[in-house]
């Protein structure tokens, strides 16, 4: 998604995030600052992009090789991110499929950058992340520091770094960042935020 702070305001069908792209690209266009610092310090393997956007993370992952698998519940973002995967000339797996739609991986690296996917009864997001990560594996989840975030208690009705913490904290994972990092982008939806909460969890 590379998708905006979730609100009481946010899209939540597929139709409502093709509309919400319309016909002109709505990110930056550049990978997420966190990904990028992340991920250049592992070693490539399999990854899952959760809420894939237009692409830019993946087309990136994929350049610095990454086998990657990208999804989100826009064909019209999908469809960007194929045309820019393309003309980089790298391959990229597409899936239009909201996470959690079925199971997928396990995945050496699932990223979810700012994702949008409210929270259901219990921990089941929860357990599907942690599901689709491999053992050794890692998951980084990054989100908008709460206080940067409007409408911030309907924003828990959305899964954040919080949650995640708990969960994999509570099924022994290790917690190998959680930390609040400055991000610096000027144009394109989003770019309002200065700051982000970052989660990188391996899994045992």
């Amino acid at each position: 998604m590379n998708h905006d702070n979730p609100s009481e305001d946010s899209p939540r069908t597929a139709q409502d995030w093709d509309e919400r792209y319309g016909t002109a690209s709505l990110w930056s266009g550049d990978p997420n600052q966190s990904l990028v610092a992340v991920a250049a310090e592992l070693a490539p393997g399999t990854v899952l992009d959760v809420g894939c956007g237009e692409g830019a993370d993946a087309v990136w992952l994929a350049e610095h090789g990454w086998t990657v698998a990208a999804m989100d519940v826009s064909r019209v973002a999908v469809e960007r991110g194929r045309a820019r995967a393309e003309a980089a000339g790298v391959p990229v797996t597409w899936l239009v499929e909201g996470f959690g739609e079925r199971p997928r991986g396990p995945f050496d690296l699932v990223s979810a950058q700012y994702p949008a996917i409210p929270r259901h009864d219990g921990t089941r997001v929860e357990e599907d992340f942690a599901a689709a990560v491999a053992p050794g594996g890692r998951l980084l989840f990054v989100h908008h520091e709460m206080d940067e975030v409007p409408h911030a208690a309907a924003a828990q009705d959305y899964v954040m770094p919080q949650h995640m913490v708990d969960h994999l904290l509570a099924a022994g994972w290790e917690i190998e960042r959680d930390e609040v990092r400055e991000r610096h982008v000027t144009h394109g939806a989003g770019s309002g935020h200065a700051r982000d909460r970052v989660v990188l969890a391996r899994r045992p």
